[in-house]
């Protein structure tokens, strides 16, 4: 399947976070979009409200020059970071008194939102969830479609 640098280097990423337990949706480092963007906060200023997906000032100017961080508009990236945190148990926007798990890094949390969050990084790049394993069962005269090469 062919994904674009973007999408690859977004899912190296992550994966990276994912297993070294560098992930974690309170930390705006450490985050989806923290992770995304080499540990950096600065996308912080791009809303007033961590999970928000409405541009403040800054990120509107940024939006409308076009700019991009490591290659995701600041939009995308509001995006990418409320569909992490709603589908890690949030209520956004992020706030102490808001609904959030009692345990927000526990790996099946976070790999519920890592799921939902490379869904979204596909259908950005219009792209087939590279996550959807569904293709493999499908059959005909009872037959895979889909040939699994498996290293042995």
């Amino acid at each position: 399947m062919q994904t674009t640098p973007r999408l690859e280097a977004a899912i190296n990423k992550l994966y990276i976070a994912f297993h070294n337990n560098k992930l974690n949706p309170e930390c705006c480092k450490q985050c989806a979009v923290g992770n995304i963007l080499d540990q950096m906060d600065s996308w912080k200023h791009l809303s007033d409200h961590h999970g928000a997906t409405a541009l403040n000032y800054v990120g509107k100017v940024h939006q409308n020059l076009g700019r991009k961080f490591n290659g995701y508009s600041p939009l995308e990236l509001l995006q990418i970071e409320a569909t992490f945190l709603k589908a890690c148990g949030y209520k956004l926007p992020l706030h102490y008194k808001n609904e959030k798990p009692k345990n927000p890094t526990d790996k099946d949390i976070l790999f519920k939102g890592l799921s939902e969050v490379i869904k979204l990084l596909c259908d950005l790049d219009k792209i087939d969830n590279v996550m959807d394993y569904t293709k493999l069962f499908e059959f005909e005269n009872d037959k895979p479609k889909v040939e699994l090469h498996l290293f042995s």
